[in-house]
């Protein structure tokens, strides 16, 4: 499996209030994970650290013969966001300076036969593969809600006044419910996480246009980011790429 993390805080942004990763278990197991904070005074960091710091050490804890199936990994995957939020939001309650902190997060363990992608927030995760560019997870967004009840179209929605309120975040409230999916790839496809700021600057078909390039995973990821700098670049931006190709594991 070929992988790759890149984050960028971007052209306006003081800081990056984004994190993330992947993490191999025992080489045959990968957990790739995005997570794009929100706080003042630089809370957001702090959230998006902690999500990603937790989530590694209950992965590094893990066995594979104990996340063999998707029911276990689904189950390991609730459990462990479960323990994260909770940790981040007894962390707002203990300071000052942190209080309302919050991050989306898009989180996917991989296997060579199916991946398992969970998600919170507006952080999303898509997959390249014979069948077309297809975006897995749905945002927990006001503007997202609007859409799916007719209110609104999808073109309003791209330059809608509240497009950033998140109906739905880890850490801000004392429980999260975890939208989370098990589906089947193949070799040769290609996994991409990333945080809002490379949604929404570039347009998707100019994403999948750069993922089907002959560049390795490294200058895929390098181009998005330079892309959504080159479009205003005034978000932190994150992408994870994984591609399904387990005669070769690790980061480029």
């Amino acid at each position: 499996m070929k992988s790759v993390f890149l984050t960028d805080r971007g052209k306006v942004r003081q800081h990056n209030e984004d994190s993330g990763g992947i993490f191999f278990l025992e080489d045959e197991l990968a957990l790739a994970v995005v997570a794009d904070g929100m706080g003042g005074h630089q809370a957001g960091d702090v959230a998006s650290q902690m999500a990603i710091s937790e989530i590694e050490r209950l992965w590094s804890m893990q066995r594979k013969e104990e996340l063999s199936t998707p029911d276990q990994i689904e189950q390991w995957l609730r459990e462990a966001v479960a323990q994260v939020n909770s940790s981040i939001y007894q962390y707002a309650k203990e300071n000052e300076d942190c209080q309302g902190m919050g991050t989306t997060i898009v989180v996917v363990v991989l296997n060579q036969e199916f991946i398992t992608v969970g998600h919170i927030g507006d952080s999303r995760c898509y997959l390249l593969n014979s069948n077309g560019f297809t975006q897995i997870t749905d945002d927990h967004s006001l503007v997202n809600e609007l859409v799916r009840s007719g209110q609104i179209s999808p073109e309003d929605a791209e330059h809608h006044p509240r497009k950033n309120v998140l109906m739905r975040a880890l850490g801000t409230e004392e429980t999260v419910v975890l939208d989370i999916k098990s589906l089947e790839w193949e070799a040769s496809d290609v996994l991409l996480l990333c945080s809002d700021g490379l949604t929404n600057k570039v347009p998707i078909s100019e994403i999948e246009a750069v993922l089907k390039d002959e560049s390795d995973l490294k200058a895929k990821a390098r181009t998005l980011i330079d892309k959504a700098n080159a479009a205003g670049g005034d978000d932190n931006i994150s992408v994870a790429l994984v591609m399904h190709d387990w005669t070769e594991n690790g980061s480029e």
